[in-house]
């Protein structure tokens, strides 16, 4: 059994270190393990990020992040990964880690992720250069998501950790019109084709807390859906099996 704590969308800033600290501090001897799912900053500056990397600094338990739209938005987004990894944070980007907790490799996939919409309302391969570049930046996303899972098969457990939403499912009580924004379908390509155990994101604030993509459980940990710091999860397993209890808050 490993235990989960799932957070996204934190948006740590000077006005919420208390909050960030406290939480983080509390949810150590609650978990195996942390999943960050984006959205760690308020608007991407660095000094927010340093608010989240005290939180981490000292932590006796694994942490695996990826950054979201607001981490990038003032163009620091390398300054931000540096500073927690400075601190051990696993910021993940397009790429993947292994660990061993109880006894299991537990193996993470992770990547922002991007827009594209779902069935009904897509954005195609087709028309203006700057278009197309936004399909392509989806594409890379998605065939990163399969290389990784392709590189931890191995592992007992195997988690996907996005910023975007990989299924509509989650993103619904969003406004229809900006669900393009929130994620894309083609990013459950991969993880069906793949296998996975367990997916998580954020980034809609408004959307719903699970889904599916074929078998495999989708949660989107925004904290404004989730309604706690941290939402945690046991997760189950051995090779080619897997069950996943939704515990509650942390």
């Amino acid at each position: 059994m490993i235990r989960i704590a799932a957070a996204g969308d934190v948006h740590a800033s000077e006005a919420t270190r208390e909050r960030v600290e406290s939480a983080f501090a509390r949810v150590e001897a609650e978990a195996d393990v942390i999943l960050l799912a984006g959205d760690l900053t308020t608007t991407g500056e660095p000094e927010q990020a340093a608010v989240l990397a005290r939180a981490c600094e000292g932590l006796s338990i694994p942490v695996f992040a990826v950054l979201g739209n607001h981490d990038f938005h003032a163009g620091r987004g390398e300054e931000i990964r540096a500073l927690l990894s400075d601190v051990g944070v696993h910021v993940l980007d397009r790429s993947w880690a292994t660990c061993e907790i109880a006894g299991m490799q537990f193996g993470v996939v992770g990547t922002k992720g991007f827009v594209g919409g779902f069935p009904g309302s897509v954005l195609p391969d087709f028309g203006e250069p700057l278009l197309r570049q936004v399909y392509a930046e989806t594409t890379h996303e998605a065939e990163a998501i399969g290389a990784g899972l392709r590189e931890i098969v191995h592992c007992d457990l195997r988690v996907v950790l996005l910023h975007y939403a990989p299924v509509e499912a989650t993103v619904v009580g969003e406004p229809q019109g900006i669900h393009v924004l929130l994620g894309s379908d083609r990013l459950a390509t991969p993880i069906a084709e793949c296998g996975a155990d367990l997916v998580l994101h954020g980034h809609a604030h408004a959307g719903s807390f699970e889904g599916h993509i074929g078998q495999i459980p989708v949660y989107n940990v925004a904290v404004h859906v989730t309604g706690r710091d941290f939402w945690i999860f046991d997760l189950e397993g051995a090779r080619g099996r897997s069950e996943v209890e939704v515990e509650g808050p942390a």
